[in-house]
C-alpha cells in the first residue's frame, strides 16, 4: 500500500498542533507584517476585479455588459450595474484608506464618510473617463492597419484593456486611494502583460500596439496621440536617496513624452528626460537624454570594414 495517501479508516496524522502554534507566534509577534501591526482587513483582489468589470459594463454596455441590450433597457442596465458596482467599491475604498497615513488612526465613521465621498467623486468622473477611452479606441483604429472595427479593438486588444484599467486606476489614485489604484493596475498587468503605474499621467488618444512587456513608471508623463509598441520601457535611470540612505518616494524620475510621439518595439527610455513632440524613437533604442521636437532617433548603423 502506498503510504503517501490516507487510508480508508482515517486521514494521515500530520502532528499539526506545534506547527499551528509556531505559525501563530510568527504571525502575531515575531514576524508580524500587518500594517501598523494590527490591520487585518485588506482590499479584495476578486471584488476589485468585479468592480472594474462592472464599471466597464456601465461605460460600454454592449461591449462589456450584455450584447442583447436595446434602447429601452440600456439605461436601466447601466443604472443597476453602477448601483451594485459602487456599493462594492465603497467597501474596498474604506479598507484601502487604512493604508493612507492621514487615515491610519481614523475611526470607522470617518473612514466610511470619506469612502462615500471618494466613491461619489469616482462615479462623477466616469463620463470624462469614457470620453478618454473612446479617444484611445479611435487612436487604435486609426493607427493599426490590422484593426477592422471598434468592437475588435475593445474585445481583442490587450492594450485597450490595459488602458481602460489605467484610466480607472488613475482616477482612484488622484482621489486619494493609491493602494486600491495599485491593486487595479496589478490586475491589469496580470491580464495583459502591460505594467502601467496608476500615478502615470497619460493624455488622450493613447495607443499601445501589441503591448506585451510595456512598462510605464510612476512619474511618467505622456502627452496626447502617443503610440507605444511592445516591450517599450519608460523607466527610471537612478533612484534618489535621502540623508538616511532610504529611497526618496515619488521624486520625478521617469520620462516626459510629448504629443504625437511614436516609440517602437523594445525601446528603453530612462530618466527624467523629455522626448519632444512629434519625435520617433526606433526599435531597441536606449535613450537617456532629452531630444527636441521632431527628432528621429534610431540605433547607430555599424560599418563593414
Amino acid at each position: 500500500m502506498n503510504s503517501d495517501f490516507p487510508t480508508a479508516s482515517g486521514s494521515v496524522q500530520w502532528h499539526l498542533g506545534p506547527v499551528i502554534d509556531a505559525l501563530r507566534t510568527s504571525r502575531e509577534s515575531t514576524h508580524n507584517i500587518r500594517h501598523q501591526g494590527r490591520v487585518r482587513e485588506l482590499p479584495s483582489r476578486d471584488i476589485l476585479t468585479a468592480v472594474v468589470n462592472g464599471v466597464s459594463a456601465a461605460l460600454f454596455p454592449t461591449h462589456y455588459g450584455r450584447p442583447d441590450l436595446n434602447d429601452e433597457s440600456i439605461d436601466y442596465f447601466v443604472g443597476d450595474t453602477l448601483n451594485v458596482t459602487l456599493d462594492r467599491l465603497v467597501g474596498q475604498v474604506r479598507r484601502a484608506l487604512r493604508f493612507s497615513p492621514e487615515y491610519e488612526d481614523a475611526g470607522d465613521a470617518q473612514l466610511a464618510e470619506r469612502a462615500q465621498a471618494i466613491t461619489r467623486a469616482f462615479a462623477a468622473s466616469l463620463p470624462g473617463i469614457r470620453a478618454l477611452l473612446v479617444s484611445d479606441v479611435q487612436a487604435a483604429l486609426a493607427g493599426d492597419p490590422a484593426a477592422r472595427s471598434v468592437a475588435e479593438i475593445m474585445l481583442c486588444y490587450p492594450g485597450t484593456i490595459a488602458i481602460l484599467y489605467h484610466r480607472l486606476a488613475h482616477c482612484l489614485h488622484r482621489l486619494g486611494v493609491p493602494f486600491l489604484a495599485r491593486l487595479a493596475a496589478d490586475i491589469a498587468h496580470s491580464l495583459t502583460g502591460i505594467d502601467i503605474h496608476p500615478a502615470a499621467r497619460i493624455g488622450a488618444s493613447f495607443f499601445i500596439d501589441h503591448g506585451t512587456g510595456v512598462v510605464i513608471g510612476e512619474t511618467a508623463v505622456i502627452g496626447e496621440r502617443v503610440r507605444l509598441y511592445q516591450a517599450v520601457t519608460l523607466g527610471a535611470r537612478r533612484f534618489p536617496v535621502g540623508d538616511d540612505g532610504s529611497l526618496v518616494k515619488g521624486a520625478p524620475r521617469h520620462p516626459i513624452v510629448e504629443d504625437d510621439v511614436v516609440i517602437y518595439a523594445g525601446a528603453t527610455v530612462l530618466g527624467r528626460i523629455t522626448v519632444g513632440a512629434g519625435s520617433s524613437i526606433g526599435g531597441n533604442v536606449w535613450l537617456t537624454h532629452s531630444v527636441p521636437p521632431g527628432s528621429n532617433v534610431s540605433q547607430a548603423q555599424s560599418r563593414n570594414t
